[in-house]
Formats: C-alpha cells, structure tokens, sequence
C-alpha cells in the first residue's frame, strides 16, 4: 500500500482527475430532465422501509426481453438516481425494463447497510419486477463507480441465505463499470474518510475481489481509458479473481471515469451493445 495522501486522492478521487466534473454533472441533469419529460412509468416505487430505498421503473417498449437494475455511483455518499435517468430511454428502446435505484448514503448508514439495501431491491425486483412486465429469469444489473462495486456484491450475494424464497441466481449477470472491487485502498483515502468511514476488516468483508462469486452469473467489467491506474487495476483485480465467470472488458478508449457512463445510454456506443449482449440481446 501507498503512504502518500496525494497519490491516493490523484488516483481515487476522480473529481481531481477531472477538473470539468460539474459541467459533465450538468450535462446529466439536462438530460435527465428531458427523458423524464417523456418517462412512461412508475416514480419513486419504495422497495424497503428507508426513505432513500425508492426506484423508477422504465417499462421497455413492446413485451420486455430482459430486465436492467442500475445503481448510481457517487462514492457510496453522494448522488441520486436521478441524474441517471438519461441511461434508461435506449434501454427501453431495446425492449430492456430499466430499475433505477436509490439507496441511503454513508455516513448516514453504514456501507455495509447500504449493501443491504441493494440486496433488497434485487430481491424486490425478483419478487415484484412481474408487476412491470419484467422477466424475473433475465434479471441484469449495472453500475457506476461505487454502483459498479455494488453490482460486482451482487454476484457474490448468498440470495437464499438472505431470505429463503428466493433462487441462488437472482442476477443472470452483472456490468461494473469503473467499480471499486478491493475496498483496501479506501480505508487510505482522506478525501473520504469523513464520510465513508472504513476499516481494514470491513473493506476486507465488503470487497467483491476478495470474496467468490456465488454462481456462475457472468461478469463483465468496463472504464475509461483516460481513468487513473488504479482503476484499471481494480478492474483486473475483479477480472482475475472471477476468472471463472469473467466474460469480457469493454474498453472505452477516450472516456474518463464520468464520461464513460453517459457511454452505457448511447445506442452507438461499445457500452450499450455489450450490455445488450451481456443480456442477450445483441
């Protein structure tokens, strides 16, 4: 491990790295706004007792193929699923049924409760996604950042020892685009520790790189090309550790760590067709 703050907050911090974050932020929102001017769905479902734990459903155009759980990035303390409803019109276009989800952030809650809140809107959206036309046996999940370390948790999710109806294969297969998989190198970042409070042993508990996957779900892994190294190297750390359910990289040359996420609701883009493709679909 480093023992230089400075190279952790340059290599971790990706609002160091990319100093006209708040435009691309802006640029989110816009969008946003636009496609939920149009958005033909249900707001806000709750999916647990928290007030944060709330989803929107994006019903897929014509009899769903396939169902999408995505979770929103922002280090497990900032952010909102909101400013990601520009990814779900693409989605819907292909017959996808988009689940956009909140959840509490730290230090309001613990990161481990916030791993709990997900796993309880994978197992909302298994029991309840029927309701929305959604195909609970081709049930994918994506996610952003610290919504990539989210989706990776889902695969190594014990489903039947968290509640005994549901299947040991709640998710088909997961997307982790630019996650954090080996929390270790956040109990080191100062520019985090306020607000995400981490120590040795739970990064340890709470890292998919460190744990096995639970069944054979695919992974698959993306980032940008222009993203400091370290990310690189959590995502081949995921990708040799689940060597045995590692499906592909999907590199996104150009791209730094907040760009490469507008990549996934582009229709054109190596992003959106390998989710396709992860679902089946392409």
């Amino acid at each position: 491990m480093h023992n230089d703050a400075a190279w952790y907050e340059q290599q971790y911090n990706p609002r160091a790295s990319v100093p006209n974050f708040q435009e691309i932020f802006d640029g989110w929102d816009a969008r946003s706004a636009a496609a939920l001017q149009r958005f033909d769905g249900n707001g806000d479902v709750p999916y647990g007792a928290h007030p944060m734990q709330t989803l929107d459903v994006w019903r897929a155009r014509g009899e769903a193929r396939a169902a999408l759980m995505f979770i929103h990035g922002g280090y497990w303390r900032t952010l909102d699923k909101k400013p990601f409803s520009f990814l779900a019109p693409a989605f819907v276009d292909a017959g996808v049924t988009v689940f956009n989800i909140n959840y509490a952030l730290s230090p309001s809650v613990t990161l481990e409760e916030i791993v709990r809140q997900v796993v309880q809107a994978g197992a909302w959206i298994w029991r309840n996604g029927g309701h929305f036309g959604a195909p609970r046996d081709r049930l994918f999940v994506a996610g952003h950042s610290a919504g990539g370390h989210l989706a990776a948790m889902m695969l190594a999710a014990l489903w039947p020892v968290y509640a005994s109806d549901l299947p040991k294969k709640v998710f088909q297969g997961a997307l982790s685009v630019s996650g954090v998989h080996d929390l270790r190198p956040i109990v080191h970042c100062d520019f985090l520790r306020a607000d995400v409070p981490l120590d040795l042993a739970t990064a340890r508990r709470l890292s998919p790189a460190l744990l096995p996957p639970a069944t054979d779900a695919r992974l698959y892994t993306s980032l940008g090309g222009d993203e400091p190294e370290a990310f690189h190297e959590q995502a081949r750390a995921l990708a040799k550790a689940w060597s045995g359910i590692f499906a592909a990289d999907i590199p996104m040359p150009g791209e730094n760590h907040f760009t490469v996420i507008e990549r996934l609701g582009d229709p054109a883009s190596a992003l959106h067709r390998g989710a396709l493709r992860m679902m089946g679909l392409e």
